[in-house]
């Protein structure tokens, strides 16, 4: 029996508490099983120096995991003066997922900055991450439209992620670290709600995997992903 009694189509419990930081534009904490996350969105007037004298905004994102997410202590990357290859390569996944849905001509003369950071890590927090993120960039799209930053919704769809993964010959949604650390093929899926699929990554981390599989865990991961869309809109409200 996996944890939460669940069974292989199923989802680890998920819950959103939005404005979760009084100081960002938008944000929330998502807890996934027991992965949670805190996702903060933030509005700057300026974009990077390769995008000046050019029409478009920009979105990037960072991510990272607190000392004590997992069970043994994570040295701070600050105190190691480098960021990780895991650590670039997630916050690398979140901006680009999240691009995917943003109309970057809106704000040409602004980027949104996105931090996702892990307070306690079971598995999946990239993927809590990208779910989360756009939550909190959503939240903060409808208060600087509100208040007159924008004036144009920039977000053309809605994100959200869930893994999948085969484990001891069982084709499973949303591991958690002990199936993740198990599985024979582990993928993760972004989805966007109307226009289709964001990215796709797939390992076989011990075996290889043929279409059969990779049309299962993607039938699974969408089911999923309408479930979380459903607790997304919830949560934002209409822009």
């Amino acid at each position: 029996m996996r944890n939460f009694n669940r069974k292989n189509n199923q989802i680890r419990p998920i819950s959103i508490i939005k404005d979760f930081s009084m100081n960002a534009d938008g944000s929330c904490l998502i807890c996934l099983g027991n992965t949670k996350v805190i996702c903060t969105a933030k509005f700057e007037t300026e974009v990077p120096p390769w995008l000046k004298n050019k029409d478009s905004g920009w979105l990037t994102a960072e991510y990272g995991m607190l000392p004590t997410s997992t069970d043994s202590r994570n040295r701070r990357e600050a105190r190691q003066g480098k960021q990780t290859g895991r650590t670039i390569e997630i916050q690398r996944l979140i901006g680009r997922s999240l691009r995917t849905v943003l109309d970057l001509q809106v704000f040409p003369k602004g980027q949104f900055v996105i931090d996702c950071d892990v307070i306690q890590a079971d598995g999946g927090t990239r993927t809590a991450s990208i779910t989360g993120a756009y939550v909190a960039l959503a939240l903060a799209v409808k208060k600087l439209l509100k208040i007159g930053v924008l004036s144009k919704n920039p977000l053309k769809d809605s994100l959200s992620a869930i893994s999948c993964g085969v484990v001891c010959g069982n084709i499973m949604v949303d591991l958690d670290y002990k199936e993740d650390s198990m599985a024979d093929v582990d993928a993760n899926f972004v989805f966007a709600k109307k226009t289709g699929i964001s990215e796709v990554q797939i390992s076989g981390e011990k075996t290889t995997f043929n279409l059969r599989i990779i049309n299962k865990m993607l039938e699974l991961g969408l089911e999923s992903a309408k479930e979380i869309v459903s607790l997304q809109e919830k949560i934002i409200g209409k822009i």
